[in-house]
């Protein structure tokens, strides 16, 4: 898990059926690599913020590991592109964020694992 749990937004949508939900949008942003680290942006702590309306409309606040990344045109719509396929997905919207800025004390215990951090 992240060092910081996203934040969701109070939903109409019932908390079993917005739970199970929000594991498919989880598993879906695992599916996204940076492509110069070895390791999902949802480990890494690049995603600040996951909205899901009561329509199942998604808005996701993200960031980069640097605002001069190489990716950073391609990345937003990699995100899209991978919630896409969660069944019963609205609209989807992707906000790209640097503040506050991305620091590797974000990453889950995992991705530090995969990146021999420890």
């Amino acid at each position: 898990m992240n060092a910081e749990p996203l934040k969701m937004e109070a939903s109409a949508l019932p908390p079993e059926e917005l739970e199970a939900f929000t594991k498919k949008l989880i598993a879906a942003l695992k599916n996204v690599y940076d492509p110069e680290i070895p390791v999902d942006i949802y480990e890494l702590g690049l995603i600040y913020k996951v909205d899901v309306s009561d329509r199942k409309d998604v808005t996701v606040d993200m960031t980069l590991t640097a605002p001069g990344c190489p990716v950073a045109g391609e990345m937003p719509n990699m995100v899209r592109t991978a919630l896409e396929g969660v069944e019963g997905i609205g609209e989807i919207t992707v906000n790209m964020v640097f503040d506050p800025p991305w620091t590797p004390d974000m990453m889950s215990e995992e991705a530090k694992l995969e990146l021999n951090m420890f």
